[in-house]
């Protein structure tokens, strides 16, 4: 029989009186009950955003929150690994380089096959395409709204559990796609009343062409990209001293990556940076002038899912110390489902878009836009 306890109540027969209550109160670290007052604001908010990317000709889509394992594992190319962008095939990079994408919680069905939680959307929608669409004729536009779920390190306030709103714009090349993507982001900022965010563009295949060309050996160059995508310039110092590189060529891969600004900085860029930086230019001249005008070249810029073959890019708010979105090309990513189709999209953090947002409110008038 289970044991009194005070206050009155039962101890279960599978709890010591002696040891410490489960912790039914609590939440896991990285999750957050979203109060109403909040859930109204983020409903506001993102009804706005929704309407801007059906406006646009964008489709809204839902896919399951669970999928097979194989399917992201399909993501990283044949036997796991993929080239990194801009690199010969003699160098390939493991699935373990791909820190955004690999999904965190698994499960197992009734059968015993492995399931996952969906770590971002991008997957997801690029089988939906090779199994729904598989006849469709390019460009098909997407997009979505929908909770992601990633690991995070202890201390470090990370998100498991994120609600984000983004589009998939399949089989429109470069660089019409991407501009056309930036554009689609602005306006939907500007919906969700938005005002002093900035954009940053960079090319995914920038600085792996930089590493190739001053033959940085091939075992190093993860550790080298891993140090970029945490923006950590002195572990970045650190990787390139113990290259013993030519003093040119140091000098090269430590001041290339904190090149940020207006078209300005990309004059009298060639070598090994000529491709990207010619893509970036292409991409500046097509987009809106209310578009262009947020743009801020950043060769430095490299985003931690890799599947990204091109132009990248993300958005930063003065009011929110971290990005608060972000997409790009992933030109070979449907290419593992079986539809060889160029591609680029986005995807906005929604809670960090509603922190931004009224960070920049505080001082100017009313909270949201009605």
């Amino acid at each position: 029989m289970p044991a009194p306890r005070a206050g009155g109540g039962e101890v279960s027969a599978s709890h010591r009186a002696d040891e410490p209550a489960p912790a039914v109160d609590r939440i896991p670290s990285g999750t957050r009950d979203v109060l109403p007052d909040e859930m109204r604001e983020l409903r506001a908010m993102t009804d706005r955003v929704r309407e801007v990317f059906e406006r646009h000709g964008y489709g809204e889509v839902y896919t399951p929150a669970l999928e097979y394992e194989g399917t992201f594992a399909r993501a990283a190319g044949p036997g796991g690994d993929v080239p990194w962008p801009g690199q010969s095939t003699a160098w390939r990079r493991p699935a373990s380089a791909w820190p955004g994408a690999r999904p965190a919680y698994r499960m197992f069905d009734e059968q015993g096959n492995v399931l996952v939680l969906r770590s971002d959307m991008t997957i997801p929608i690029a089988r939906l395409v090779a199994t729904r669409y598989p006849q469709a004729e390019p460009p098909l536009r997407f997009s979505y709204l929908a909770h992601a779920y990633r690991g995070v390190r202890p201390q470090r306030g990370q998100s498991r559990e994120f609600l984000q709103a983004g589009v998939e714009l399949i089989g429109a090349p470069a660089p019409g796609g991407t501009a056309e993507a930036l554009n689609v982001l602005c306006a939907a900022l500007g919906a969700a009343g938005l005002r002093t965010y900035r954009v940053g563009l960079g090319d995914a295949s920038l600085y792996p062409a930089l590493l190739e060309a001053v033959g940085a050996p091939i075992e190093r160059r993860e550790r080298i990209l891993s140090e970029l995508v945490e923006g950590n310039f002195v572990g970045l110092e650190g990787e390139i001293a113990e290259l013993q590189l030519p003093d040119k060529d140091a000098e090269l891969l430590l001041r290339v990556p904190r090149i940020r600004g207006g078209p300005e900085v990309l004059e009298g860029l060639s070598g090994a940076l000529g491709d990207a930086v010619g893509g970036m230019r292409d991409v500046h001249a097509l987009l809106a002038p209310e578009v262009a005008e947020r743009i801020i070249f950043d060769l430095g810029l490299v985003r931690s899912l890799g599947y990204y073959t091109g132009a990248v890019f993300q958005v930063y708010d003065p009011a929110y110390g971290v990005p608060i979105g972000g997409g790009g090309r992933y030109d070979e990513l449907l290419r593992s489902f079986g539809r060889h189709l160029p591609a680029v999209g986005f995807a906005l953090h929604v809670e960090r878009l509603h922190i931004a947002l009224t960070g920049e409110e505080r001082g100017r008038g009313p909270r949201i836009p009605r």
